[in-house]
């Protein structure tokens, strides 16, 4: 399907413009004088950006649909990116990395898309395959991006955004029977129905929840490539390159992990109804917890590379998971709750990177490792208060009147 390839094309562009920078850190931290307190701020910056534009991108998809909204911001943050040509300062750094991070919301307009385009038995795999290999490009960023001088190199992933941009622009469609504006109907978009639209979204106790918990599965994913190839490089000695292809295989992983995600949370819910989607996020996620903690207590680069790939393989898997339930918590407010869950992937990833990854901070990067683990471990516990009257929850059933689960059937 033409939409769904140029959906996680469009979105592959972002993470690789977003994380072309983190492999190329020794080298422009060198460049540029940059201080570990510097590095940290940047990694914070990008990441704040990103949560500022995911909160306003489920609001514009919600009315002027995914292929206009997204298009539109892969337009505006391409030319910043080539502005690296002519940063001379910390400060300079840290202002491009807080703006190019704006691009990482096209991952909200990316699952609004998908979640239009299929099928609610079908939505969590096709959810989780979008996400899963356009966030490859976190990885692929790591493979090529040391290679190169690393001004002219940020040139490559700015001209392919915005070569991305033009084509979902002109040859994507919003929805199955056409394009959003001649789909829906002038008075659905009216500004009362836009701000109903929105706070009943906000309103949504589920949508907080599922926020918190993809907090610490993709905001931890979204840690890790800011820091892995940094990590590998000081903790065990290796050259820029070898961190970088160590790095890689992180971000690899979501050619498969993403898509196992919503393939497992399909499965459970065809078996065991929204039970099952909630009790599978659950158990992956708390594994990847304990890998997580297991990662920074290995102390050989063998080890370690082996405890990466797997927990990057369930971490990720729990981020399609997550995508497997966003899509039944709000048909009316699907933009809004898809925004406020992408937006906690963000605020997980900041949060964390300034409580643990700051520079300024008296924890070693292994042990900040370890306790992001238990940070993932604790979250996850939230899932046990969502509960739909229709569907039930992890600990209660349906409620005595809707003893089906028609979504699935």
């Amino acid at each position: 399907m033409r939409a769904f390839h140029l959906a996680w094309l469009s979105l592959f562009t972002c993470f690789f413009s977003t994380f072309s920078i983190p492999p190329l850190l020794p080298i422009i931290r060198q460049d540029l004088h940059l201080s570990p307190s510097d590095v940290g701020t940047a990694g914070i910056a990008a990441f704040a950006g990103s949560i500022i534009s995911r909160l306003a991108m489920g609001p514009a998809c919600d009315l002027f649909g995914p292929r206009l909204a997204s298009a539109t911001l892969s337009l505006a943050t391409a030319p910043i990116l080539l502005s690296a040509a002519f940063i001379s300062t910390p400060l300079h750094f840290i202002l491009l990395r807080f703006f190019v991070g704006f691009s990482l919301a096209n991952f909200v307009a990316n699952q609004f898309w998908m979640s239009s385009m299929f099928s609610r038995c079908t939505v969590g795999l096709a959810n989780g395959v979008a996400a899963g290999w356009a966030n490859v490009g976190s990885g692929l960023t790591q493979l090529v991006m040391p290679s190169a001088s690393w001004r002219t190199a940020l040139v490559v992933p700015a001209v392919f955004q915005a070569m991305m941009a033009l084509m979902v622009l002109a040859y994507g469609q919003d929805l199955p029977d056409g394009s959003y504006r001649n789909v829906k109907k002038p008075e659905n978009n009216s500004k009362d129905d836009a701000i109903g639209v929105f706070l009943n979204g906000i309103k949504n106790y589920r949508g907080w929840v599922l926020g918190l918990t993809y907090g610490y599965c993709f905001g931890v994913e979204l840690t890790m490539d800011n820091i892995i190839a940094e990590y590998f490089y000081d903790r065990f000695g290796v050259n820029i390159e070898t961190a970088g292809v160590i790095a890689a295989s992180f971000g690899f992983a979501n050619w498969v992990s993403r898509p196992m995600g919503g393939v497992i949370s399909d499965k459970l819910g065809k078996r065991f109804g929204m039970r099952g989607r909630l009790w599978g996020l659950w158990v992956v996620q708390t594994v990847a917890g304990v890998m997580c903690i297991w990662l920074g207590r290995v102390n050989s680069l063998w080890g370690s590379t082996v405890v990466m790939c797997g927990f990057s393989f369930l971490v990720q898997a729990a981020s399609g998971l997550t995508f497997g339930v966003v899509p039944f918590v709000s048909k009316r407010s699907m933009g809004v709750i898809s925004g406020m869950t992408g937006s906690g992937g963000t605020v997980g990833a900041v949060v964390t990177q300034l409580l643990l990854f700051s520079g300024s901070t008296k924890f070693s990067t292994q042990t900040g490792i370890s306790l992001m683990g238990v940070m993932m471990i604790m979250s996850t516990l939230s899932l046990t208060t969502i509960y739909f009257p229709q569907w039930g929850g992890m600990l209660c059933g349906p409620s005595s009147h809707h003893q089906h689960y028609p979504l699935l059937a």
